[in-house]
């Protein structure tokens, strides 16, 4: 079932957004050569208690961390670790919490350093991808026109769209209907209404969308090896379009 938000629950919703929009900004600032995910996953945590909020993920479905840390060709869920990370990684950050009694997520990937042309020009598809599928967040579209235009920019690139996981409804819990796949054919699945909340987050890969997930249970990697990138907004269908609600 989609719960469709009010507007005061919406209102209510712009602050655990704020909290993780804040809380990546900083995050991104600290993303260096020599400095260790398990260092942002401490600091992401402080940040979101030190606002009197909890962070989503830790012990979601038994998850250890705050944050997921998704290092080159780790597509998503990676586990923060000690290992410092190099100038030429790319790093993707995945963040929620809970306050108020609602949730906000979103996710960014970074350079580390100097990265490659290549995993420049995914980072910066990738999150072209994600404002391409939020445009089609609006009353009256379908759900898989997001989906087809995310698809449409990331493979007209020259890239591939990871299949296995989606975006999802998020409100009082984390995860709520609809999934919000990333591929599709436009004008499918349920119409958009005023008053969904939706957490649009493309995956996209350098080369083919084939993942796995390694002996963990969590982490999801690349099948060939390329580089995987990820970004992620908490997004309102409103009658004024749609409304990036993790936006700084």
């Amino acid at each position: 079932m989609i719960i469709l938000k009010s507007s005061l629950e919406i209102e209510r919703m712009r602050a655990p957004c704020q909290i993780v929009s804040e809380t990546l900004e900083l995050l991104r600032q600290k993303i260096k050569p020599g400095i260790t995910t398990l260092s942002l996953d401490q600091f992401a945590e402080k940040c979101a208690r030190k606002r009197n909020a909890v962070p989503a993920f830790k012990g979601y479905s038994g998850y250890p961390y705050s944050l997921c840390c998704s290092v080159n060709n780790q597509v998503v869920h990676g586990f923060p670790t000690n290992k410092e990370l190099c100038s030429g990684d790319i790093l993707s950050i995945d963040f929620g919490v809970l306050f108020d009694d609602f949730y906000g997520d979103a996710a960014i990937t970074v350079a580390v350093g100097n990265a490659g042309e290549n995993a420049s020009a995914l980072i910066r598809i990738t999150e072209e991808s994600l404002y391409q599928g939020i445009e089609k967040a609006s009353i009256n579209n379908n759900l898989s026109d997001i989906s087809a235009a995310v698809q449409s920019h990331a493979e007209k690139n020259g890239f591939s769209v990871v299949r296995e996981f989606v975006g999802h409804g998020i409100g009082r819990s984390l995860h709520e209907s609809p999934q919000v796949p990333n591929f599709g054919r436009p004008g499918r699945g349920v119409k958009l209404k005023q008053g969904m909340v939706l957490a649009i987050e493309p995956m996209i890969n350098e080369k083919g969308p084939e993942v796995r997930v390694l002996s963990d249970g969590w982490t999801a990697i690349t099948l060939d090896g390329g580089l995987s990138a990820h970004f992620e907004h908490t997004v309102a269908v409103t009658a004024n379009g749609p409304e990036i609600l993790t936006k700084l």
